[in-house]
């Protein structure tokens, strides 16, 4: 490894171990101040450390909090990781969860307001914009992540039902804990929490690409040197205006990889026309970057 890329991969290290930090500020904030005060459970391992928080304090002498909870029940994500996926993004996902935990313990509860509404919606925005960074990052934030890296690789399929099974029985179970409203209050923060993960981490999103340029190979280089991305070609097309020849260039990014296509078009053609629109699903190989 020359110096240049070891002193890239310290820079994503140093990267990756401060977004963990960040992750962790930003779950203690929306569990202490939002989602315990307005009992509102969250979405995966982390309402289920709730939940079982919430069991333990009413039939159990036993009293486990919620980061030690949160912390325990990953562990066996952690064994998991490790074998299945890396000892890099382990040691990674171990610090954004452990920091996750001692942030959660640390950080004062801040009963901001009691109102539901408002603790799910902000409780919900907050731990979607902090998971979403970690993603973007390539940090996983523990849990059910896991489960979803492990089973896309093993089969080709997503989490998506398990996710969300496992998270009706968390909405199902606050209603039986705390009343049927504060189900639904729940499912709200769900589905803000989700949203806003969308919105941050736009890795997984695909988007189709469509290049009618005169300028094909200069346009192939630029993009391909910028993005990991295969490019369909198709020649002899021909301009109705002006009857002059095109080549139309087909390829399928994501939207994270935006901002490269752009600067690839523009150092490369100009001019050339670029439709893009959203991918709905794809059949076949598309590269995804290892976590």
């Amino acid at each position: 490894m020359t110096d240049f890329q070891q002193l890239t991969r310290r820079h994503r290290d140093v990267t990756k171990a401060s977004t963990a930090f960040i992750y962790a500020i930003l779950v203690s904030v929306a569990m202490n101040f939002f989602w315990t005060p307005g009992h509102i459970y969250s979405s995966g391992i982390t309402g289920l450390a709730q939940l079982i928080n919430s069991l333990l304090g009413k039939f159990s002498p036993i009293q486990l909090s919620t980061a030690l909870l949160l912390f325990l029940l990953n562990v066996p994500m952690f064994i998991i990781a490790w074998r299945q996926i890396g000892h890099r993004f382990t040691v990674f996902t171990f610090l954004a969860v452990a920091l996750s935990s001692i942030m959660i313990k640390v950080v004062a509860p801040e009963g901001l307001t009691h109102d539901p509404i408002i603790c799910a919606i902000f409780g919900g925005a907050v731990n979607g914009f902090g998971t979403g960074t970690a993603l973007k990052n390539g940090i996983s934030t523990g849990g059910l992540d896991i489960i979803g890296i492990v089973l896309r690789r093993k089969t080709g399929r997503s989490i998506g039902t398990i996710n969300m099974a496992f998270n009706s029985i968390i909405v199902i179970a606050a209603g039986f804990v705390y009343g049927w409203p504060y189900a639904f209050y729940s499912a709200l923060g769900l589905l803000v929490n989700g949203r806003v993960i969308d919105m941050t981490y736009t890795r997984q999103q695909k988007m189709q690409v469509m290049i009618i340029t005169s300028r094909p190979n200069t346009v192939i280089d630029s993009v391909q040197n910028r993005i990991r991305r295969g490019v369909t070609i198709v020649h002899n097309a021909e301009g109705a205006y002006k009857h002059d020849d095109k080549t139309i260039l087909f390829t399928v990014i994501t939207r994270y990889e935006m901002s490269e296509l752009t600067a690839a078009m523009s150092e490369s053609d100009p001019h050339a026309f670029v439709s893009i629109s959203d991918t709905v699903k794809i059949l076949g190989r598309f590269y995804e970057p290892e976590p």
